[in-house]
């Protein structure tokens, strides 16, 4: 016979033991109400730690009644916040505080039903998820400013080093759908440029933290893009503070950057070729006597010789072959001249390559003789001995340094001196070669020196005050600099450096 007594206590007992299980939890459990209303029919404790409500305050209101307008029917809408799995809901929504805020809810609920199925009330079990959903939220703002950016955003393992996200702006420039295309952080790179740059760039963000500079990187020709990597920021492992578990490599499509200055460069070359262009064509009278003199000799030399020939005083063939050398001399002399007119106002593309600075200067002087001689001036040289050599265009080099010789045979035009003296100084300094023009004329004005190099700005009375600001233009694109000394009143120096190549 069942002992009634001794059942009862037991189930007494396991239903005091589940109670306190429940009162013990920091979970919040509860039981509603299978009505719209979703009525509150018993709590735990733990209602007041996580919602400010005793339990006595809570029991026989409306649950519904505290959703988040928003999140009020995740259940009926079956919302991406509802996942249904054997029998049981879990929701994550907001649910409001007694003292007016929301928090985030996670909440696990089962329907009880009687024999026929009909609903009698709903059991849930709710944790505050608050702190993880904010954490969510924030990472998810994350993402999207990551898609969103402009820059291109890798993840990078640190061991393998291979890529396990790239965004929108990298697949694009990389002109990839995905990481399968470029599996590896070498393939993105040279191979000297890895081995002397990438590698390095690691190397240094694994023991600071992150590293910044420039990198260019070698996009297949498909792409049709210019990229650098300009950051890598390394991520330490959670559990070991000391290893780097990935790396976060920021790269710059450069396209744009590069296409614009190409298209500077080639304005650049346009304005330094017009300008090239008015110097030859200001000095149009000097260059037409330079040339007539060797052709007037030629004509002085053959009519000689014709004459000789008529009245028959040429003895021997020897006569006439210095008459003939004495011809083929000023010819070669007249071509050489057109030459160096040619090629400096040849429009070509910029041609970077090595030549000795002395040379340049002396073969621009001789550009300007008859300019200089028709000014009494002359030209004095200290050139470096060791006569360097120094990487660029050598047109654009002399067309600086024609511009700076002519404006300092012009400073004399205005004086009556005998002693009108332009020195051309070369002097060679570690990793670079500066070239001086001097002269001792009247000086250049403070007010004047201000604005210099400014476009526009001249004291000519028919100059266009192009000429300095092009030839410094010219000087930075070669890696150096241009600039002026002046006392205001007994002469003026220009200077300007290029960086010195060691001669081969």
């Amino acid at each position: 016979m069942i002992d009634l007594h001794a059942a009862l206590r037991r189930c007494q007992k396991e239903a005091d033991r589940y109670r306190l299980l429940a009162e013990q939890s920091t979970d919040l459990i509860s039981r509603h109400s299978a009505t719209p209303e979703w009525t509150f029919i018993d709590v735990n404790p733990a209602i007041e730690p996580l919602l400010g409500y005793k339990a006595e305050e809570i029991i026989g209101t409306s649950g519904y009644a505290l959703f988040h307008p928003q999140d009020a029917d995740n259940l009926k809408n079956r919302s991406g916040n509802v996942i249904y799995r054997d029998g049981l809901y879990t929701n994550t929504y907001r649910y409001r505080h007694k003292l007016g805020h929301y928090i985030w809810f996670e909440t696990t609920s089962r329907t009880i039903r009687d024999e026929q199925g009909k609903p009698i009330e709903v059991i849930c079990v709710s944790r505050d998820v608050t702190e993880r959903e904010l954490a969510q939220q924030a990472t998810r703002r994350l993402a999207k400013v990551v898609e969103a950016s402009s820059d291109m955003i890798l993840f990078c393992q640190h061991n393998s080093q291979t890529f396990t996200y790239l965004n929108e702006a990298a697949q694009r420039t990389l002109n990839t759908s995905g990481v399968a295309a470029r599996q590896q952080l070498n393939q993105l790179f040279t191979d000297r440029l890895y081995q002397d740059a990438v590698r390095p760039a690691l190397q240094i963000a694994a023991i600071e933290g992150n590293w910044h500079g420039a990198i260019p990187m070698a996009l297949s020709e498909d792409c049709q893009r210019v990229a650098e990597l300009r950051e890598v920021i390394a991520h330490r492992d959670r559990n070991d503070r000391t290893q780097v578990d990935y790396y976060t490599l920021i790269g710059r499509d450069v396209t744009a950057r590069k296409q614009a200055e190409q298209q500077y460069k080639r304005h650049q070359n346009e304005m330094a070729h017009m300008s090239r262009l008015l110097s030859v064509g200001e000095m149009a009278t000097e260059l037409a006597h330079e040339i007539n003199q060797p052709l007037a000799t030629i004509l002085n030399y053959s009519n000689g010789t014709l004459r000789q020939i008529e009245e028959q005083q040429l003895q021997s063939v020897a006569q006439t072959q210095r008459a003939l050398e004495l011809i083929s001399r000023q010819a070669h002399r007249a071509a050489e001249i057109i030459r160096r007119i040619r090629r400096f106002v040849q429009r070509t593309e910029v041609q970077s390559c090595p030549f000795r600075i002395n040379e340049c200067c002396t073969e621009v002087t001789e550009f300007l003789h008859q300019d200089a001689r028709d000014q009494q001036v002359r030209f004095q040289f200290e050139l470096d001995k060791s006569n360097p050599v120094v990487q660029g265009d050598r047109v654009q080099v002399e067309q600086v340094l024609l511009n700076l010789l002519r404006n300092a045979i012009e400073a004399y035009s205005t004086l009556n001196t005998e002693a009108a003296v332009i020195t051309l100084i070369t002097r060679a300094m570690p990793q670079a070669i500066q070239v001086s023009v001097c002269d001792q004329a009247c000086g250049i004005k403070p007010e004047i020196m201000a604005q210099l190099f400014e476009p526009f700005m001249t004291s000519k009375v028919n100059g266009l005050g192009m000429g300095l600001s092009i030839s410094r233009s010219l000087i930075e694109s070669h890696g150096g600099q241009l600039w002026a000394e002046s006392d205001g009143q007994s002469g003026s120096c220009f200077h300007f450096k290029l960086p010195l190549r060691t001669a081969q």
